[in-house]
């Protein structure tokens, strides 16, 4: 399957892409990252954000300025946003001007506007529901270290958030099984979780528990995210003690496969969610994980403009 099937179509899901175009975006990211194609996309990006960034808004950035296009940073504090302007205006607006939008905000009902709206490609750079991009560079990232994905095992522990939800649909469709360990009271969205089971099929396993334990039992990847996503801040200190068992630590790898890796999609609370010994240790791939969301991205971007 060639990337230019994606080219013009939006990413709100993981979901909207299948099997063969997630693979296809990995192996364009490859390549893209090796230098062994070189694709020009002079058009206009732009970040529409309503959530603090670092790694979304600069890899973004610095994707579209090396494919040669240029970047318009949308802070909703200094547009019209700020002052209460209709999503259906902004999205018809701004349709006008861009090639394309990268859109960070809460609810995904906003993504879904703006692309019933626009007829550019729509991104979903993050919502409380998923978080895609983030995902992609995920993908590659065990690619890389294991030389495939199909039959690995990742565990995800923690918070039920937007991060799980995109991995339980990423893995399905990639061959992947998955084990999400959360507290009952923070599953992930059950919509979302029979979701990945229907993408999985009989291929895979997409397994909900509270069990820590039996999630990393022999994983291949241990994941894991701070226990209080952006505009839960001040739930933080009462989440600590529920979470604590969660924790990526020596003991849960110790119970990983021997070959296993971590990861971490940042921000990190360092002796909360994941230790220090962890995630400065050899297993850790976290900072390539970081630097992927570059890569990724950047064949996220060609496919969806397409290469000049």
């Amino acid at each position: 399957m060639s990337v230019e099937a994606l080219k013009g179509r939006d990413l709100l899901s993981l979901a909207d892409l299948n099997t063969s175009e997630v693979l296809s975006l990995l192996d364009l990211a490859v390549a893209l990252k090796a230098g062994k194609v070189r694709s020009r996309c002079c058009k206009v990006l732009g970040l529409l954000f309503r959530k603090a960034s670092t790694r979304t808004r600069v890899s973004f950035s610095v994707a579209m300025y090396q494919l040669g296009g240029q970047v318009i940073d949308l802070n909703t504090s200094t547009t019209q946003v700020s002052r209460g302007e209709p999503t259906i205006d902004t999205a018809r607006v701004l349709d006008r001007y861009l090639d394309i939008l990268a859109i960070r905000t809460y609810e995904q009902q906003e993504l879904e506007t703006f692309a019933h709206y626009s007829q550019i490609p729509i991104i979903n750079a993050l919502t409380d529901l998923e978080h895609p991009c983030q995902v992609l560079a995920d993908l590659l990232t065990i690619q890389e270290r294991f030389g495939g994905l199909e039959g690995l095992t990742l565990a995800y522990l923690g918070d039920g958030n937007n991060v799980a939800h995109s991995l339980m649909l990423g893995c399905a469709l990639v061959g992947m099984n998955v084990r999400v360990a959360t507290p009952k009271e923070y599953q992930p969205d059950q919509a979302i979780a029979q979701l990945a089971k229907k993408l999985a099929g009989d291929r895979t396993q997409i397994l909900l528990t509270s069990d820590p334990e039996a999630a990393a039992d022999g994983a291949h990847v241990l994941y894991t995210d701070v226990w209080s996503s952006m505009g839960q801040e001040d739930l933080a200190a009462t989440r600590i003690p529920i979470f604590q068992p969660y924790q990526v630590n020596q003991r849960l790898l110790d119970a990983a496969d021997s070959r296993a890796i971590v990861l971490h999609c940042l921000p990190a609370h360092r002796g909360e969610e994941i230790t220090d010994e962890v995630m400065e240790g050899s297993h850790s791939q976290i900072w390539d994980q970081a630097e992927n969301r570059l890569h990724a991205q950047k064949a996220l971007l060609v496919s969806l403009l397409g290469a000049d």
